[in-house]
């Protein structure tokens, strides 16, 4: 097999580069997250230093983190922004002082606690598309302004006042930003103050709009995209593309003002699309990929990202040569359960993750709808293992080794599916990992069941029915499917007295399009993917792999580095 590129090598989106100098000391540890934050994107160029060096023409923005500046330190920065540089001030130490450029004074600092953070115009650049309020646990440092041209990007509410914690004024050509918001290591705040970064080297890309167009309009998919392109500020819905005269004739309906095609020649060709979302089968992906990109359209492809790695390959080659963009559309990685146990694990609750168990499936006949023909689907693993072995290879530090495929054909013979797969992965680690699809499991494993070296989570499924009152039948009931329930997480760890405790999980609140939302991110202000491409290639590797080793027994199949 192929070796599974890196990750910069398959950054085909470039945006431009931002030359970022950070002044910090060597005992800025609470910085460090903010700091591996930047080193994620890689057209960030981040330099460290201790010292303001005498030459600041190489960069764009200059980071200080509230470490004493010298007289002579205040007139570089001077000129240096005047002449259109940015400057960020960092002002979270306890005796930092506010350079009169800054336009403000700090005031007198208050307790640590729990502060909501409000934007003071939510049609800023630096607000699309985040929250209306991010929670930050903070010491209460407000920046009072002396400046009349300084102006409030982000307050506090603090004793019914908006009180300043972020604020910005032009000097010269150039611009200057300070804070005393100073939790580096919540995600929310870190993309505010890279935001903030952007503002200050005068990028205003956050402002554009991307027309996208749908290729193929799935019965849900194709709405879902549709719906999450109209919530998605610097998206439009320019186009939406497919064979069928009845599903145009419903995408007319559902989306009146988005232009219906017959032809994906017509939507490569649509000089209003920049971005086309490939919604079709799986045996079509890399075919459909390969042309928009041809034409130099941005790509997102349903999952799986193709079928075999020759195909993601040539996927990939054909991004870089074009230098657009390519992801998989993998919006499972934003369910509330998976992010739960995402954030579990970033907190070292279990300790380190060694073993992991995923399930999907029932007793019930599989559909008659192309996802049970293995010609077209890829075969059973694929259509759900296409999200559940993305949800593994992010969750395990290491890169997968050694994959095994089995599958039982026993019940179902009027599709082409395989009636149960598992797919077992090794890690270089010596982590395991284990995801089954099974159509004849007539009782089901738990969805997760993860071990770690201190404790463990498992995640059950739930049943729930909709009760809906009818005055002459008295109600009828609705199964919500399984899959579409957040499961009942359930956290196991180790007392230091032997016991085990068990408690409940706690879950993030459940948030619409995000997936979309990221995309917009990443496209616009080159914030990082959350299903990062090498990803997305790693599973159909994986994939494939399962495939071989089942159709030979359940031989080992070893991935190459």
């Amino acid at each position: 097999m192929k070796p599974v590129k890196s990750l910069r090598a398959l950054k085909m989106f470039y945006h431009p580069f931002l030359s970022i100098l950070c002044i910090t000391g060597s005992n800025e540890s609470a910085l460090y997250p903010f700091l591996r934050y930047l080193h994620t994107m890689p057209h960030v160029k981040l330099n460290v230093k201790p010292s303001l060096p005498r030459d600041l023409s190489p960069y764009q923005v200059v980071i200080t983190t509230g470490c004493a500046l010298s007289e002579q330190n205040d007139v570089e920065l001077e000129q240096f922004v005047t002449a259109g540089g940015g400057w960020l001030a960092l002002l979270h130490k306890p005796n930092a002082n506010a350079s009169d450029l800054l336009g403000v004074k700090i005031g007198e600092p208050g307790p640590v606690c729990e502060l909501r953070i409000i934007f003071q115009n939510n049609s800023h650049p630096m607000a699309r598309r985040l929250p209306d309020a991010v929670y930050i646990t903070n010491p209460h440092r407000p920046l009072n302004k002396i400046s009349d041209d300084a102006e409030t990007i982000l307050y506090a509410d603090w004793h019914y006042q908006h009180s300043p914690m972020l604020v910005t004024r032009r000097a010269g050509k150039g611009s200057i930003a300070c804070t005393t918001l100073q939790a580096y290591d919540n995600h929310s705040l870190q993309r505010i103050l890279y935001r903030c970064l952007l503002h200050l080297s005068g990028r205003s890309d956050n402002d554009r709009m991307h027309g996208v167009g749908i290729l193929g309009y799935a019965p849900s998919v194709g709405k879902l995209h549709g719906l999450g392109i109209g919530a998605t500020p610097g998206l439009s819905l320019a186009a939406i593309c497919d064979l069928s005269a009845e599903r145009r004739a419903q995408a007319r309906e559902d989306f009146p003002d988005a232009r219906i095609l017959h032809t994906a020649e017509a939507l490569a060709e649509d000089p209003q699309v920049d971005l086309i979302i490939i919604a079709t089968p799986p045996n079509t992906h890399a075919r459909l990929c390969l042309q928009m990109m041809a034409a130099g359209k941005h790509v997102v492809c349903e999952k799986p990202l193709a079928l075999t790695r020759q195909e993601t390959d040539a996927m990939c080659d054909m991004a870089d040569k074009k230098q657009v963009h390519l992801s998989c559309h993998q919006n499972r990685r934003f369910d509330v359960d998976y992010r739960a146990i995402q954030q579990a694990l970033n907190e070292g609750l279990i300790g380190d993750l060694f073993y992991m168990e995923t399930f999907v499936g029932g007793f019930k006949h599989p559909c008659g709808y192309w996802h049970s023909h293995e010609p077209i689907s890829g075969g059973t693993a694929y259509d759900w293992g296409g999200h559940y072995i993305d949800w593994i290879v992010s969750l395990f530090p290491d890169r997968a080794r050694t994959v095994i495929g089995t599958r039982h054909k026993r019940i179902w013979h009027d599709v082409t599916n395989a009636d149960q797969e598992r797919v077992q992965i090794r890690f270089a680690g010596g982590q395991e990992a284990e995801f089954m699809h099974s159509d004849i499991a007539a009782f089901r494993k738990p969805k997760w069941y993860l071990l770690g070296t201190e404790g463990a989570i498992i995640g059950c499924w739930r049943h729930e029915l909709v009760y809906e009152l009818d005055p002459v039948l008295y109600y009828h009931d609705k199964n919500i499917p399984r899959t579409e329930l957040t499961p009942d997480l359930t956290l196991f760890r180790r007392h230091h007295s032997g016991q085990i405790i068990e408690q409940k999980l706690a879950l993030p609140p459940r948030q619409d399009f995000l997936f979309h939302r990221n995309l917009a991110d990443h496209l616009l202000t080159g914030e990082p993917l959350v299903a990062p491409l090498e990803q997305s290639v790693r599973v159909v590797a994986i994939l494939e792999a399962a495939a071989r080793s089942a159709l030979n027994g359940g031989t080992v199949e070893v991935l190459d580095a």
